[in-house]
């Protein structure tokens, strides 16, 4: 009788602690959860440190080097880093979420804490929702500065680009290089200090006459308010008219002074992409684009129309009929116009416009996507979890940016459409994320 008391007695007690053990994998403990979101916005911080000054700074310092080299003041020079940074942030942001968070879960993993954790009654969302919550704040915050502070940086950035190219009119031309200004194009050869060899010239002269000058050599000289003005030896000129071009002059010379006006180099540098814009002002830009396109294309089915009507009329008309001989002519303007069409229907420009759009919302919210890869992965860290996170953080990273410049290019090219272009690698990212996590838990 003694025995069954106590057997009955231990089986009350198993039941309460397996009841307190079920309530605690439904909770999420107040103090874990402060402990994992501290020790991955931690690991964040030092691998966004990283990517900032390995993988994005060394490209502003190569643009400021360049700058250096022409006598731009240093200080300017800082500003055009400072104004270049937002973009930076962006996109270190998603890629310093995987690696902090790998890092992370990967050594809660190799110590032993998540096992303790589980052995206590706890369950995996005590790790997974102070993760997803720092992904959820790094995108927001990524997306703040690609969408907000990138836009107000170019603009910054335009603006003190103009000034110190007006006052460094030199800035704009390079070794081996095409610049184009408003209604000039200058193809520069090897470039010593000052001096240009092999310099070509095309513009347009203010009689509407299309103009091409060909130089050995050139000296860069700046002209002040006149901009930029390049002195010219040995140099070659040919004019022609823009209607018959078989009507043309041409004239050489030992020296000739060049000049190009100070409103071209600052239209040439006040251009913006759409990268440079925020998301809305992309979206705006893409209606008036398709509106456009939209006239263009209707415009374009009234003339296929037109040539379609007047191959049938011809064709109707039979051998007889006075255009009969006009047939494969009409047949070539008709095919001509329906290839012209598919053509405008790829637009290229307004694809770049909707790649970059989809592309403003995909990397900055690719912190969260990361997320679900990164804890799953780091639970399978069995030793060193901080390195081997960090390493294997860096890996997929890579693959994440080469499937990114792979998705840009083919939907730019129309061979898929944008927003998957830019899409799948988070879809691909987040799945496999939830697939490794469903297996997790069912063990």
């Amino acid at each position: 009788m003694a025995m069954e008391n106590v057997s009955s007695l231990n089986s009350v007690s198993f039941r309460r602690r397996a009841g307190r053990g079920g309530e605690n994998a439904r909770a999420v403990s107040p103090t874990i959860y402060r402990y994992i979101l501290t020790e991955t916005v931690f690991s964040f911080l030092i691998a966004f440190l990283f990517f900032f000054f390995i993988f994005f700074v060394n490209q502003l310092l190569l643009m400021a080097r360049e700058i250096l080299a022409k006598h731009v003041p240093l200080s300017q020079v800082a500003l055009l880093v400072l104004f270049s940074l937002p973009g930076v942030i962006a996109m270190s942001a998603p890629f310093a979420s995987l690696v902090g968070t790998l890092m992370t879960v990967g050594r809660l993993s190799s110590d032993n804490e998540i096992l303790v954790m589980l052995s206590s009654g706890l369950s995996y969302k005590n790790v997974f929702i102070p993760t997803i919550t720092a992904g959820i704040i790094i995108s927001l915050l990524s997306f703040f500065a690609n969408d907000v502070l990138l836009p107000a940086g170019t603009l910054q950035f335009a603006r003190l680009y103009r000034r110190i190219v007006v006052s460094t009119p030199a800035l704009e031309l390079e070794a081996n290089s095409v610049k184009k200004f408003k209604e000039t194009v200058i193809v520069t050869g090897n470039v010593t200090d000052n001096t240009i060899d092999d310099v070509l010239i095309l513009d347009r002269t203010g009689d509407g006459e299309r103009r091409l000058i060909m130089a050995n050599s050139a000296e860069l000289k700046d002209a002040g308010r006149n901009g930029l003005r390049l002195e010219l030896e040995k140099a070659f000129i040919q004019s022609s008219k823009e209607i018959t071009r078989e009507n043309y002059d041409y004239a050489s010379a030992d020296s000739l002074h060049y000049w190009v006006p100070q409103e071209d180099l600052i239209q040439a540098v006040a251009s913006i992409t759409p990268r440079e814009m925020s998301s809305r002002d992309v979206r705006q830009e893409i209606q008036k684009k398709v509106a456009e396109l939209d006239g263009q294309l209707d415009e374009r089915r009234r003339r296929i129309s037109a040539q379609a009507f007047a191959l049938e009329t011809n064709l109707r008309e039979g051998p007889g009929g006075a255009s009969w001989n006009r047939q494969n002519s009409l047949l070539m303007n008709y095919q001509r116009e329906v290839i012209t069409l598919e053509g405008m229907k790829r637009d290229r420009t307004l694809l770049i416009y909707w790649v970059e759009y989809y592309k403003k919302f995909s990397i900055p919210f690719g912190a969260f996507s990361f997320i679900f890869l990164a804890v799953s992965l780091g639970f399978m860290a069995k030793k060193s979890g901080q390195t081997v996170g960090f390493i294997l953080g860096l890996l997929i990273s890579v693959v994440y940016w080469a499937f990114l410049l792979g998705g840009q290019t083919m939907g730019i090219r129309n061979t898929i459409p944008p927003f998957w272009s830019m899409w799948l690698p988070n879809i691909l990212a987040l799945s496999i994320g939830l697939f490794l996590a469903i297996l997790r838990v069912r063990k």
